[in-house]
């Protein structure tokens, strides 16, 4: 990961100003003790099958659905900033997104089940624009019985 001390003054400036979103409220649900939840992922690294679409940015591509199944062989960083380093991703997937950490807490029986599937967001992207995308993946959450997500930013 780059530091900002790093960059130029100007990439400096740009990410210290960045408007991150505010909220007026914070939702709260009543969780269900880890050790009866079923746990999925949601990643910002960009990460995809092989044959699915790459990354295009266009209104609407938010996410990629990655299946339980899947190994560190099987996926794809697509993410689009130059500034991205990748070489954690090459040594081990589960630094952007740690699926055998969470296959080990369910074999230990700390959370009850994994999700069938888990999803990647392209973290190079306004967040703003994802709130249909986000929406429709909250009902695909509740589909397949997910209790808690584990965020994963990148």
């Amino acid at each position: 990961m780059v530091r900002l001390e790093s960059l130029s003054p100007e990439e400096q400036r740009f990410y210290r100003e960045y408007a991150c979103p505010q909220f007026d409220d914070t939702p709260w649900v009543k969780s269900k003790p880890l050790h009866e939840s079923r746990v999925a992922i949601v990643s910002t690294a960009g990460l995809h099958m092989p044959g699915d679409t790459p990354f295009t940015g266009k209104s609407g591509d938010h996410y990629r659905m990655i299946p339980d199944t899947v190994s560190a062989n099987d996926l794809v960083m697509s993410h689009v900033s130059v500034n991205y380093d990748r070489t954690g991703f090459h040594q081990d997937f589960n630094v952007v997104f740690p699926l055998d950490r969470l296959r080990e807490l369910a074999a230990e029986g700390i959370i009850a089940s994994v999700g069938s599937f888990h999803y990647s967001f392209m973290g190079a992207d306004n967040p703003r624009q994802w709130e249909g995308s986000v929406r429709r993946l909250a009902t695909i959450l509740k589909q397949d019985q997910v209790d808690a997500v584990l965020l994963v930013p990148v």
